[in-house]
């Protein structure tokens, strides 16, 4: 926010009472004990670097600067942002942008469905068409699922302990839905298993695997993101299998996390950057708004000059004349006008 108000721990309490919501008041103490004050640049600095993720669990993700677009966008519909919110906003967008555009930050996905897609998309399955059988209806195996949709994977069948759930995700997937049970009996042939269910045994045993193969000898893709594994380990040890499972992709995002602490250093000079010329910005701004009635009352003494103090004489001038005396006035205002805002920025960015 920007108020002229001091803002303390007092400020604030009273900030979130207004929001009447209805804490109690050992709720609301707790809730102020562990809040955190920033001011000045501190705001700014602790600003930037959440919307670029450097504060998140998880460096690099997009989403934080989403969802502060969006809620400034709530406040801007109620009314509730001004000049200088406009210009933070615009600072924070064009920060985000240079660092994940200049920086690693989030280059290499660090989750583990998003690396579970892209170990899939390696194996070359282009066709649409692909039989893809999803076994859970969780939100791992709802969140892998909007990855192959969004790629044009059009062929599902979904496995889940509650019809219901399978029902759900089978409707969002244009697929069809079934109970656990009848992967015993599903002879429809597959191509790729992504299984993520919190069983204590594994599901995709030797006969079931051997049952849904459905008489096809080639090589199928098991994508197990489970723990313990859904797919029992004599799966691997019979048939041809790529198998895709949540251990090995967990190192890899772990390496990739590792990737992404290193780029800070860069992110940070960025941030650094961007808070210098906003300063200079906002000072320049400042001078604006403090001068912005300047044109008006130029044109109060430019009038007052030609109807009062020197009318008379302006009134003996012929025509021709009051024309040239015009064209100098103009001029003389315009110029008036900008001088002192060029000389007021000079001088910011001098001392800057």
């Amino acid at each position: 926010m920007t108020t002229p108000k001091v803002v303390d721990k007092d400020f604030a309490k009273r900030f979130i009472e207004s929001f009447n919501t209805e804490l109690c008041h050992d709720s609301l103490s707790t809730f102020m004990d562990s809040a955190s004050i920033y001011e000045d640049q501190e705001a700014m600095i602790h600003l930037l670097r959440t919307s670029c993720s450097l504060e998140s669990l998880i460096v690099g993700e997009k989403e934080i600067l989403a969802q502060l677009r969006k809620a400034y966008e709530h406040c801007k519909e109620a009314g509730l942002t001004g000049d200088g919110l406009r210009m933070v906003m615009n600072c924070v967008v064009k920060t985000a942008k240079e660092v994940y555009t200049h920086t690693n930050i989030s280059k290499n996905p660090i989750s583990v469905v998003s690396l579970a897609y892209r170990k899939l998309r390696d194996l070359n399955l282009c066709a649409s068409d692909a039989r893809i059988l999803i076994v859970g209806a969780g939100e791992t195996n709802r969140n892998i699922s909007k990855y192959l949709q969004k790629h044009k994977f059009t062929n599902f069948a979904v496995f889940n302990r509650t019809i219901s759930k399978a029902r759900q995700l089978a409707a969002d997937l244009k697929g069809e839905a079934f109970d656990l049970e009848a992967l015993k009996t599903y002879n429809k042939g597959f191509d790729v298993i992504i299984t993520c269910t919190s069983a204590v045994e594994p599901i995709i045993t030797t006969e079931i695997y051997q049952s849904l193969l459905n008489g096809e000898t080639g090589r199928k893709t098991i994508v197990d993101l489970a723990i313990p594994n859904d797919t029992a380990p004599e799966v691997l040890e019979q048939f041809p299998v790529n198998f895709i499972e949540v251990h090995s992709l967990n190192e890899v995002a772990k390496r990739n996390l590792q990737e992404r602490y290193q780029e800070l250093v860069h992110a940070e000079t960025i941030i650094e950057q961007n808070i210098a010329e906003f300063c200079t910005q906002l000072k320049q701004r400042r001078v604006e708004l403090a001068m912005r009635q300047v044109p008006e009352k130029i044109k109060e003494i430019r009038n007052t000059a030609i109807n009062s103090v020197f009318a008379d004489e302006v009134q003996g001038l012929d025509e021709q004349s009051r024309e040239i005396l015009e064209k100098v006035i103009n001029y003389m205002e315009k110029k008036y006008i900008s001088v002192p805002m060029i000389m007021a920025k000079d001088i910011l960015i001098n001392e800057n």
